[in-house]
C-alpha cells in the first residue's frame, strides 16, 4: 500500500490510495443475488406508486393534482435523505479537531460550528426526530390509496393490499432512498457528506423546530429519568437562570398542554370511527384500534431505545464486545401533525431516553430479544439491501471520499499531535437517536475517539 501525506487544516495526515480496502464488502453470490432481489423491488414499489399516484386515489393527488403529490414525494424524500444522512455525519464528528477540515470543508466547519456549541446536537436531534416523522407523514399523505378497490396495472388484489393498502412499497422506497443510502455513505463520509448549504439549512429547520418548545416535554421526561436513574445529565452549558430558565420550562407546560391535546384529539378520532383504520378495516372495532395504537407506539419506542442500550452497553468497560447494528423500518402513523407530535414524544424520545438512563435493563428484557430476532430476520431477507447498491452510485456520483483521506484514522490524527476529544456522557443525551455512527476514519461502529497511546495498546 503506497502513501503521500496531504495537508489537511493545520496538521498533515497520511492518505492511503487504497483506504477504500477496509470499507470494502465482500461479494458472493448470495449478497449479488440479495442485491439484484432488492433493486429489483424497488423499481416494481417505486412504479406501482407512482402508478398510484396517478390514479388520483390518494389524499393529496385527489385534493390537489398527481403532479403535485409526484413532486411533493420527491422532496420529501430527498429531503428525508439529507436528514438522515446529516444525522450520522454529525453524531460522528465532535471528537474530532475541526481545524483538520476548516480549509478543505468550509460549509462542513460552519454545520460544526453550530451544531457542536453547548448543548446544540441534543436541540438538533430532538428536531430532527419531529423533521423525519413529519416527512413521513407527509410521503404517507402522497402515497396511500383511499379506496382499495381502484385498479393499479391491473394488478391482483392481493398484491395491492400487500404493497399499496399494507404500505410496504411506500415503506422500501422510503428507507432504501430517504434513509438507508445517504446513511451508509454519510457514516463514512462525514465531512464530505455535509460540506453544503443543504445541510447548513436542514440544520437551522431542526433547532427552530425544536426552539418553538413544541417537543419540550421531553425535557421533562429525561429530567425524571435522570432523577429516577441517580445519573445527573451531562450538559455543555451553565445551569439555567433567570428569563432562561423561566423560558424554558415555560415550553415544557406548553408542551404537555400540545401533547395532551394531540393524545386527545387521536384518541377521539379512533374511539368515534374518523379514522382510515375505520374505513379500510371496518372489522376493527375502535377500542382495538387504540389497543393497536399503543401497542405498535411501544413496539416503535422499543426499536428506538434498542439501538441506544446497545451501544451504550458496549461503552460498559469490557474489551472485546462485537455488535451488528440494525436498521428498523418505521411505520406510518396516518394521524396528521397531532400523530406525529404524539409519537416523536411517547414513541420515540422518550424510549431513548429510558434505554439511555438503563441501558443494561433495557436489554435484558425478552421483548428486546426478540425484537432483535426480526430486525436481524428482516436485513437477512435483503429487502433494503438494495440501499448499499444505490450508496456506492450516490459515492461515484457526489465525488466522496472516505474521511480518513481528509482528517486520517483515529491513530493517525493521534501521531499528527490532534487526538480525538473524548466522547460525552450518553445519559440523558439523544445522540445517537437511531443512527451512532463511526468514529471518524474507522471502520467499527463500536470504535471510541483515540485520545492517547495507551488507548491503542488497550
Amino acid at each position: 500500500m503506497t502513501s503521500t501525506e496531504v495537508q489537511s487544516g493545520s496538521a498533515p495526515v497520511v492518505k492511503h490510495d487504497a483506504h477504500q480496502d477496509g470499507h470494502d464488502i465482500k461479494l458472493t453470490p448470495f449478497t449479488l443475488l440479495r442485491y439484484t432481489l432488492s433493486v429489483a423491488l424497488l423499481a416494481f414499489s417505486i412504479a406501482i406508486v407512482v402508478a398510484l399516484i396517478f390514479t388520483g386515489n390518494t389524499r393529496v393527488a385527489r385534493d390537489a393534482n398527481p403532479w403535485v403529490a409526484l413532486i411533493v414525494t420527491a422532496i420529501a424524500i430527498i429531503w428525508l435523505s439529507m436528514i438522515e444522512g446529516e444525522q450520522a455525519s454529525l453524531v460522528g464528528l465532535p471528537p474530532v479537531d475541526p481545524d483538520l477540515y476548516k480549509d478543505s470543508h468550509p460549509i462542513t466547519y460552519k454545520v460544526a460550528a453550530l451544531a457542536f456549541r453547548g448543548d446544540n446536537l441534543d436541540r438538533y436531534l430532538m428536531g430532527r426526530q419531529f423533521m423525519v416523522l413529519l416527512v413521513v407523514f407527509v410521503i404517507g399523505q402522497c402515497t396511500s390509496p383511499l379506496d382499495p378497490t381502484v385498479d393499479v396495472l391491473g394488478l391482483p388484489s392481493g398484491v395491492k393490499f400487500v404493497f399499496l393498502d399494507i404500505g410496504l412499497a411506500t415503506i422500501v422506497f422510503t428507507c432504501v432512498l430517504g434513509q438507508l443510502t445517504t446513511q451508509v455513505n454519510a457514516s463514512h463520509c462525514m465531512i464530505d457528506f455535509a460540506n453544503n448549504y443543504f445541510a447548513l439549512f436542514t440544520l437551522y429547520v431542526a433547532m427552530t423546530i425544536e426552539f418553538t418548545g413544541v417537543m419540550h416535554s421531553a425535557y421533562l421526561i429525561q429530567n425524571i429519568l435522570a432523577a429516577v436513574s441517580g445519573k445527573p445529565i451531562q450538559s455543555n452549558e451553565p445551569p439555567k437562570t433567570g428569563f432562561t430558565f423561566a423560558f424554558f420550562w415555560g415550553r415544557v407546560i406548553m408542551s404537555l398542554a400540545i401533547l395532551g391535546f394531540c393524545v386527545t384529539v387521536v384518541l377521539y378520532a379512533l374511539l368515534n370511527g374518523y379514522t382510515s383504520v375505520s374505513v379500510k378495516y371496518p372489522s376493527i372495532s375502535p377500542p382495538l384500534a387504540v389497543v393497536l395504537l399503543f401497542f405498535f407506539m411501544s413496539v416503535v419506542g422499543c426499536l428506538e431505545g434498542m439501538q441506544i442500550a446497545f451501544f451504550a452497553v458496549a461503552k460498559i468497560p469490557a474489551r472485546q464486545q462485537h455488535l451488528w447494528s440494525v436498521r428498523w423500518c418505521a411505520g406510518f402513523l396516518n394521524y396528521g401533525f397531532q400523530g406525529a407530535v404524539m409519537t416523536t414524544i411517547l414513541a420515540s424520545i422518550t424510549w431513548q431516553y429510558a434505554a439511555s438512563a438503563f441501558p443494561i435493563a433495557f436489554m435484558n428484557s425478552p421483548v428486546t430479544y426478540v425484537l432483535l430476532l426480526v430486525a436481524l430476520g428482516l436485513e437477512f431477507t435483503g429487502i433494503c439491501a438494495g440501499a448499499w447498491v444505490l450508496a456506492l452510485i450516490q459515492k461515484k456520483v457526489m465525488g466522496f471520499q472516505y474521511d480518513e483521506v481528509y482528517v486520517g484514522t483515529p491513530e493517525e490524527r493521534l501521531a499528527n499531535n490532534h487526538p480525538d476529544k473524548e466522547f460525552g456522557d450518553d445519559v440523558g443525551h439523544l445522540t445517537g437517536g437511531g443512527f451512532m455512527g463511526h468514529v471518524v476514519g474507522s471502520h467499527d461502529a463500536l470504535d471510541g475517539p483515540i485520545t492517547s497511546k495507551d488507548a491503542i495498546d488497550a
